[in-house]
């Protein structure tokens, strides 16, 4: 009989699962349990397990409906629930950017998934194929633990704000945390921004409840993050570099150094994740699933203007 064993990660965000047997069924029990620790962590890390997309799919059903990726060229043959994410330099979707200098591919700054949407993913499962020889780290933040750290009277003031969102793939059109980044190379910049379809703006609040444990968390996606609604543009934007700042803080994240078949589970309307990149001449393939949400956590910014 398959003994779970559930226990935190090192600086407390997120746990760890051992002793799931992925060659066996997943019991009711099993399942259960697996269920309430990412209710209660938000992040759960299975090591070393993940060595074929059948059980990478059988992990991901065991938490939820999967659902197929908005964006379409990034789906895997075969496998319709998964997408691949790639840092090839080869790939069209892996540009080479300068960050502090340094050249760098797949790096993506700080976001939640699918949060240009009105009803961002509940959550995704993320498998470690093709590691590189250096970098190609991801981190997660939990948002939630971020919402609660801050002070009451912070909450109060956000608690009913909202801000707009946009789908951005260009790090250096970033509003709020934006890194130190260069593109030396726009060769093939049109030809990327034709890869993805277009997102309509989105309106989102500040602060999520979550749908499922009520538990408040912030709403702040630095990627994707343009502006406050009903603010003033100054008082606007310095109320959400105050937020990013604090959201990003290294006290509310967990970075995970990648092994072989580790598989990786977040909840997304509890957290964010960034990946680190890698140099442009190392190779890193991950496959991940998305868990479909029904509820819909914002709207169209016409919708919200009309």
């Amino acid at each position: 009989m398959q003994q779970l064993e559930i226990s935190p990660l090192e600086g407390g965000i997120g746990a760890e699962v051992r002793g799931l047997d992925l060659n066996r069924e997943i019991s009711d029990s099993m399942r259960e349990a697996m269920v309430e620790a990412w209710l209660d962590k938000g992040i759960l890390l299975f090591r070393g397990i993940g060595d074929s997309p059948e059980k990478q799919l059988a992990l991901s059903r065991a938490f939820g409906e999967l659902e197929v990726h908005p964006i379409e060229n990034i789906r895997v043959e075969g496998y319709p629930e998964l997408i691949w994410l790639s840092n090839r330099k080869s790939d069209e979707t892996a540009p080479v950017y300068h960050y502090d200098g340094v050249a760098t591919v797949g790096r993506i700054p700080w976001h939640s998934d699918l949060v240009y949407t009105t009803t961002p993913n509940r959550g995704a499962l993320l498998r470690m194929l093709e590691m590189p020889y250096s970098g190609g780290e991801t981190g997660w933040i939990d948002t939630a633990a971020a919402y609660d750290a801050l002070p009451d009277a912070t909450k109060e003031r956000i608690e009913h704000l909202e801000a707009l969102f946009r789908f951005i793939a260009d790090p250096r059109e970033m509003r709020f945390g934006r890194p130190n980044v260069e593109r030396h190379d726009e060769t093939n910049l049109e030809r990327e921004k034709a890869f993805y379809p277009h997102f309509p703006d989105t309106v989102h609040p500040l602060v999520w409840r979550h749908p499922v444990s009520g538990r408040k968390a912030l709403c702040v996606s630095p990627l994707h993050l343009r502006e406050v609604l009903g603010l003033p543009a100054e008082e606007g934007d310095a109320l959400l570099h105050e937020l990013v700042a604090h959201a990003t803080d290294s006290r509310f994240s967990y970075v995970h150094h990648w092994q072989p078949n580790d598989m990786v589970l977040w909840d997304n309307l509890r957290s964010m994740h960034r990946a680190f990149g890698n140099p442009p001449d190392a190779s890193r393939l991950v496959h991940r699933t998305t868990l479909k949400s029904t509820v819909a956590m914002g709207r169209l910014m016409h919708a919200a203007s009309a």
